[in-house]
């Protein structure tokens, strides 16, 4: 069954990253068609398509245990085995990026993990770094 999700720019989450060094909000709207998440972090605007939390979820289901995050940026690659890595993989649902903006489509092992907790959907460490999540 598919999460939930319907939070507008008026009533965003409040999230932290999972070190709890920065604040930022998402929120749900649609573009071209797609339910997006809209993550703004400072004047900073990214974009993720909403199916990838029921995605993510389901693929920490799968690991049955816990998976690092290893957020990056577009430019740089992603640890192999990570939660980033496998947000821009091939071998995802989408068949690749969940990061829809070009230049920011990176840094989904950041941002989302925060959502999942937030939904109730995963246990994710806060350390000062390396940290992981896993499926509830």
């Amino acid at each position: 069954m598919p999460t939930k999700l319907q939070r507008g720019k008026d009533d965003p989450w409040r999230l932290k990253t999972p070190p709890g060094s920065s604040d930022y909000t998402m929120h749900t709207d649609e573009k071209d068609g797609r339910k997006v998440l809209v993550c703004t972090v400072g004047s900073t605007v990214l974009l993720y398509d909403a199916r990838c939390v029921d995605d993510l979820h389901a693929m920490l289901k799968k690991a049955g245990d816990w998976v690092e995050l290893g957020g990056a940026d577009e430019q740089k690659l992603a640890k192999p085995g990570t939660v980033e890595a496998w947000g821009r993989s091939p071998d995802n649902p989408v068949g690749g990026w969940y990061g829809l903006k070009k230049g920011l489509r990176g840094r989904f092992g950041v941002y989302l993990p925060p959502l999942l907790e937030a939904l109730g959907l995963c246990e994710l460490e806060h350390l000062p770094r390396n940290n992981r999540m896993r499926a509830k």
